[in-house]
Order: structure tokens, then sequence, then C-alpha cells
């Protein structure tokens, strides 16, 4: 496995640049090993700095400028203009060539989307609340005020997360739920949620085509040698990220 998967509903588009990282041919040690590239982590910033370098090298990005930003599991979109770490936005939209935009995942939804028409992007960070909150579709409700955006003309990509078979909530979080993306175990009064299917439904809602929609085939647990797992990893992991950008 490379440092990073490339969502192959985005490889026709040639002015493109989309990926998601892995934990492998970093040079963070155990707990974070290895690509660690989550700056709020107990890792060293420097091993932080080398393995980011390393990504977007891999990726084809390396003269990039990038913006993110700190994320609070809220539904606050920002539009970026420029490269930087922001605060309090969970999910970011631009049209500017050469800024890479990108979210910090270890269990949550990285969403990854592309506007082939208007030559835009979002990246969205969907966990629990944020689904709940419709965050995916608050991006897509932004990039259309901002860039007159249609959804028949977006492609997305559902990333790498925790699956339905290991998000084990309580019923506070449950009932949030439509039954359609929750299983119940009526032994352990417990329910399991699909975050994926959950995204899917709200990005197909907004009239995006399912056609123009993949699905990460990968977990975040069952997977747990490939991606960090906060859950797995009892908190004590490092964290992947998902990038979309316009090239030049």
């Amino acid at each position: 496995m490379k440092s990073h998967y490339s969502p192959a509903i985005f490889s026709s588009f040639t002015t493109l640049i989309a990926a998601e990282s892995t934990r492998v041919g970093g040079v963070s040690p155990v707990p974070f090993s290895s690509l660690n590239l989550g700056i709020n982590t107990a890792d060293e910033v420097a091993n932080v700095d080398e393995n980011r370098r390393r990504f977007f090298s891999d990726i084809g990005a390396g003269s990039f400028q990038f913006a993110s930003s700190h994320q609070i599991h809220g539904t606050a979109v920002l539009h970026a203009t420029e490269p930087g770490r922001f605060d309090g936005y969970d999910a970011l939209i631009t049209n500017r060539p050469n800024l890479l935009i990108g979210v910090t995942v270890a269990d949550c939804v990285p969403i990854l989307l592309y506007d082939h028409r208007h030559q835009a992007v979002g990246a969205v960070h969907a966990g629990w609340r944020g689904t709940v909150g419709g965050i995916v579709t608050k991006t897509l409700e932004a990039m259309q005020a901002q860039f007159s955006t249609l959804p028949e003309d977006c492609y997305g990509y559902i990333g790498t997360c925790i699956d339905e078979c290991a998000f084990e909530v309580g019923p506070e979080v449950a009932e949030q739920f439509l039954p359609a993306f929750k299983r119940a175990d009526h032994n352990s009064g417990k329910s399991y949620i699909d975050l994926k299917a959950a995204n899917l439904q709200l990005l197909t809602d907004f009239g995006v085509p399912e056609n123009q929609i993949s699905i990460s085939p990968f977990s975040t647990v069952l997977n747990n040698d490939l991606y960090f797992s906060y859950r797995a990893e009892g908190g004590h992991t490092g964290r992947m990220l998902a990038v979309i950008g316009i090239k030049q």
C-alpha cells in the first residue's frame, strides 16, 4: 500500500488532485506509526512536517499551498481563498488553482467534492454530529452560492472511516439517525451506525447522481494496519489527511 489512495471516480480529470493518506511511509514512531499527518497529536512537530512533505510530494502537490482548519465537529464551511490553518470549520471549499484544501480524520468520514463545470472543490469532515447536521449538504449549498455549482456537475468521494460493523453507539446517538442507517443489537442495547450510507443519502438527496459518487472500500478499524483509528487504538494514534485541489 502506498502513502495515499487516489479515488478512481476522479481519475479522468487531469486538472484535479484528490487523495487520502494512509498510515504507510512516514517517519513517526509508535503509536503514530508511521505517516501521521495530524498537527493536534503528541507526535513531534518535525515528524508531522516531514510526513506532510512526503505526502504532498507523493500526490504531485509539492508546490501547492494548503488550507485546513481546526475541526470542531460542527457544520461551518469556509470559503478558502488563501493558505493557512483556520479555526472552527469542518468543511472547506475553493476554486483557487494550486490551493489544496483538506480535512484530518481517524474514524470520521472524509468527503471530497468536485464541480467539473466550474472547477471548484470541497473537502468535508463528517463525524456522526456532522452527518446528522448535514454538513455535506451545507458544503454543496455553499458551493452553489459561491461558484454556481449544480448537483449534476458534481462528483463525490466518501472516504475511509469507521464502518458500520465497528461503529457501536448508545441510544442517545442512535435516535438521531434514520432507521435505514442503524442496526440494533438487542442483546447489548447498542446500535451500529452506517456513516457512509447516511452521507451517500445526503449527496443523492441534493441531486448528485449516484453514478458520480464512489465510496471507499476500506475501514479504519478493519484495515487498521493501513489507516489510523481513534476508536480501535484508544485515542493514541495519528491522523490521515483527505485533500483536493485544482491544478493551475
